[in-house]
């Protein structure tokens, strides 16, 4: 496994990427929200960055128009593909960003699909699977898996829609920070029920929910609640050899100074 840290696609790109080498790293999943962005002219700028600096992108992480609010109440009614006023342009939104994410060299595309219904017969969580159906087979097309991150849904129902959609090319881009932050499982236990579609990985730690209205709180590598030693010794278990992306949720110097912290709290547990 190596070590790497998200990039967001903005106009601080080429500074990001710099940065991202100055901390002994060469690889990252790139992040964008900005449809704008997705140009034929921006592919061939980060083309031509990462080939100089020799950076790979694991994974494009591609978000989608509309409101987002991260709790437990209006998240409900506003995050992913699972709210029905927004499904249609989300899906459109998210080809374009596979159809983007195919001018670079990335095999993995990544988003929060929301929060699926626990129940299989509720007809809107047969509607959301049909939804990623119908992005993943873009995704097929252009060579890519389709990753859920993890977060918003139970392992169980997370699972169940993947094999729901019948489709060979749908993962996990697994964020065990997430899965304590939304109060939906222990991360370490998930991964048995979750690890055999484990593509990608995030180095972040948080708190369980504090109440019933707001998420638990994102906290540097190894100060929150993800028992790292257990979570990287059952990654090893189950033979992921992937990247580990430092994903801190905050900005400024002392988001360096923690992804720096995390980034070798990471490597002395690899090394074990």
């Amino acid at each position: 496994m190596r070590i790497g840290v998200l990039v967001h696609l903005n106009e601080s790109f080429p500074e990001q990427m710099k940065e991202l080498k100055s901390m002994g790293m060469d690889n990252c999943q790139l992040v964008c929200w900005n449809q704008g962005m997705m140009t034929e002219d921006t592919a061939k700028r980060i083309n031509t960055e990462i080939k100089e600096l020799e950076i790979d992108i694991t994974a494009f992480w591609c978000g989608w128009p509309g409101p987002i609010t991260w709790d437990f109440y209006e998240g409900q009614l506003n995050l992913g593909l699972v709210p029905e006023k927004y499904r249609k342009e989300r899906i459109e939104a998210l080809i374009r960003g596979s159809e983007f994410a195919a001018k670079l060299p990335v095999r993995d595309f990544v988003t929060h699909v929301g929060f699926l219904p626990e129940n299989p017969y509720d007809e809107n969580y047969r509607r959301v699977v049909e939804a990623v159906k119908q992005i993943a087979l873009v995704c097929q097309k252009n060579k890519q898996n389709f990753l859920f991150e993890t977060g918003q849904e139970t392992p169980v129902t997370l699972r169940r829609a993947i094999e729901d959609t019948g489709m060979d090319n749908i993962g996990i881009n697994f964020d065990p920070a997430n899965l304590l932050m939304y109060g939906k499982a222990n991360p370490v236990d998930a991964l048995d029920i979750l690890g055999r579609y484990v593509m990608g990985v995030h180095g972040k730690d948080g708190l369980y929910p504090a109440d019933g209205v707001h998420l638990g709180e994102e906290r540097p590598l190894g100060e929150g609640r993800v028992n790292y030693p257990a979570f990287i010794g059952k990654l090893k278990e189950i033979g992921y050899t992937g990247a580990i992306t430092i994903e801190r949720e905050i900005e400024g110097e002392e988001q360096k100074r923690d992804i720096i912290k995390g980034k070798e709290f990471l490597e002395q547990l690899l090394s074990r």
